[in-house]
C-alpha cells in the first residue's frame, strides 16, 4: 500500500502542474491583449494518511492539489493611440459594459477601453457590448440610472445670441474734424472710419452692424452703430437704423479717457457700452430685448485707422460633427458652429474584491459571490481615473512568466520520475516471486 500510493502522489503532481501550465500559457498567450489581468496558480498539499511506527503516529502526505487560480489586478502600463475614444484606466476602476443583445438587464465589467461610436451613435467596445453611463442634465450633473452612452448624430445645438462684442482698433489722430457730427442719410461723408462685425440673433440669423467712428474735435470722437432698417420691426430695408452711439475721449497719449468717454448709460467696465434698449427689435420672431455690450479697445494715434481685431461671442445653429470623450469622462459632441456640448458621463466601477470576479471571455468579468457588489461612480469620485487617447496593455510580465514555465516543467519531469520509479520498485515486488 505505501509504495503503490505514491503513483497517486506523482498523478496529483502531475495533474497540477499541467494545470499550472495551462494558466502560463494562458498568460503568455494574452501578452498583446488590452485590459488583461494575469493569472497564477496556487498549490496546497493533500490530506495526509496516518501511520505508525516505533516513535508513535506519523503522517505521510498524499499529493498536491490546486487551491485556486488568482487573478492579478496590478496596473498595467499605457500605451498612446490616435484614438480619442481609447481610455485607460488608472486605479482600480473598471469600465461598465452590457450585452444588447440581452436588452442590457445583466453589467459586464472591464478595463480594455478600445470604444469607438458605432453607426447608430452608441459608444460600444469591439463585440458590440454598449458602455455604460449616467444622463447630464442642464447644469452638467449625472442623474437617472445607469444607461447606454448614446448620442443623437442627427441633433442641432440651438443659437447663441450675442451678447458681447470687442472692437480693437485704432483712430487717425490726424483726421481732420467734422463739427457737426454724424449724418446717418451719409454716413461715409460724415465719418472718418468704420467697421462692420455680424452678430447673432436668438434664432441663429446674422445681422451685419457698423460702427463709424467720426472725430468731432482734437482728443473727442464719436462712434454711431447702425444695421440695415428692414431687419428691425417699423424699419425700412435699405435705409439705416441707429442702434448705439456714444463719445470716446482720448488723452494726450492716445489712450481711452473714461472721464471724457459715454454714451448716456454708465460705463459698466473701462471702454465698455452698450447698444441702446429697444433698438434690436429683429424683424424674424426671435428675441426683441437683445442688448450687445461692445468692448471699445480703441486708441487714438498719428497712425492710419485700422482694425486690429473684433470679435462677437455669438453662434448660429450647428450640426452634430465629432464625437470626443475627455478625462473626466463626460462625453462632448462637437457641433459644426465650433461650440462643444457635454451629452454624457461615462461610469466605472470597483469591486472590494476584484479577484472574486469571474471571467466571461471578451475582455470582460462577471460579478460573483467572492467579489461582492459594485460601487459605481464617475471620474473623481473614489472609483479611478482615466487617460483619454489610450490603452491600458497586459499585466503579463513575461520574464516572471517563462521562469514560472521553467520550475513548473521540472515539477512535471520530477513528478513523472516519482511514477516510474514507482513502477520499478513494484517491478522489483512482482519478480520477488520468482
Amino acid at each position: 500500500m505505501g509504495v503503490s500510493s505514491s503513483l497517486y502522489s506523482g498523478v496529483s503532481g502531475l495533474n497540477a502542474n499541467g494545470n499550472a501550465m495551462s494558466v502560463i500559457g494562458n498568460n503568455i498567450a494574452n501578452a498583446n491583449t488590452i485590459g488583461f489581468k494575469s493569472s497564477r496558480t496556487i498549490f496546497g498539499d493533500l490530506l495526509s494518511s496516518q501511520i505508525s511506527g516505533s516513535g508513535g503516529t506519523s503522517q505521510v502526505g498524499r499529493g498536491v492539489g490546486l487551491s485556486t487560480v488568482d487573478n492579478i489586478f496590478s496596473q498595467g502600463t499605457f500605451e498612446n493611440t490616435e484614438s480619442n475614444t481609447d481610455l485607460a484606466i488608472e486605479g482600480s476602476g473598471m469600465f461598465i459594459v452590457s450585452d444588447p443583445a440581452g436588452g442590457n438587464s445583466v453589467n459586464s465589467y472591464t478595463r480594455a477601453g478600445a470604444f469607438r461610436f458605432d453607426e447608430n451613435g452608441y459608444l460600444v467596445t469591439p463585440e458590440g457590448f454598449n458602455v455604460m453611463g449616467f444622463q447630464l442634465d442642464a447644469s452638467g450633473k449625472t442623474f437617472g440610472d445607469l444607461t447606454p452612452i448614446w448620442a443623437n448624430t442627427q441633433s442641432f445645438t440651438a443659437a447663441g445670441p450675442t451678447a458681447n462684442l470687442t472692437l480693437t482698433t485704432n483712430i487717425d489722430s490726424d483726421s481732420l474734424a467734422i463739427p457737426t457730427g454724424f449724418d446717418i442719410t451719409d454716413p461715409s461723408g460724415s465719418s472718418h472710419y468704420a467697421t462692420s462685425i455680424r452678430v447673432f440673433d436668438s434664432l441663429g440669423s446674422t445681422h451685419l452692424m457698423t460702427t463709424y467712428f467720426t472725430k468731432t474735435a482734437n482728443n473727442a470722437w464719436e462712434y454711431n452703430s447702425v444695421i440695415d432698417g428692414g431687419e428691425v420691426l417699423g424699419g425700412t430695408a435699405g435705409t439705416l437704423e441707429l442702434v448705439g452711439e456714444g463719445i470716446l475721449g482720448f488723452d494726450a497719449s492716445g489712450n481711452l479717457d473714461l472721464a471724457a468717454s459715454g454714451n448716456g448709460i454708465p460705463l459698466s467696465a473701462p471702454g465698455t457700452f452698450t447698444t441702446t434698449p429697444g433698438t434690436l427689435d429683429w424683424a424674424n420672431g426671435s428675441v426683441q430685448t437683445q442688448v450687445l455690450t461692445m468692448d471699445m479697445q480703441t486708441t487714438q494715434y498719428a497712425s492710419p485707422s485700422v482694425v486690429v481685431s473684433q470679435e462677437q461671442d455669438g453662434f448660429g445653429t450647428g450640426t452634430l460633427v465629432k464625437l470626443n470623450v475627455d478625462e473626466t469622462g463626460n462625453i462632448i459632441g462637437n457641433f459644426s458652429n465650433g461650440t462643444p456640448r457635454k451629452i454624457m458621463q461615462l461610469a466605472l466601477a470597483k469591486f472590494t474584491n476584484s479577484g472574486g470576479l469571474t471571467k466571461s471571455g471578451n475582455n470582460v468579468w462577471d460579478e460573483s459571490d467572492n467579489s461582492g457588489p459594485p460601487t459605481v461612480g464617475t471620474v473623481g469620485s473614489g472609483v479611478g481615473n482615466i487617460f483619454t487617447n489610450a490603452l491600458e496593455l497586459s499585466n503579463v510580465d513575461l520574464a516572471q512568466e517563462f521562469v514560472k514555465m521553467i520550475t513548473t516543467q521540472r515539477g512535471f519531469s520530477a513528478n513523472s520520475k516519482t511514477i516510474t520509479t514507482t513502477d520499478e520498485m513494484l517491478a522489483e515486488v512482482i519478480n520477488m516471486k520468482r
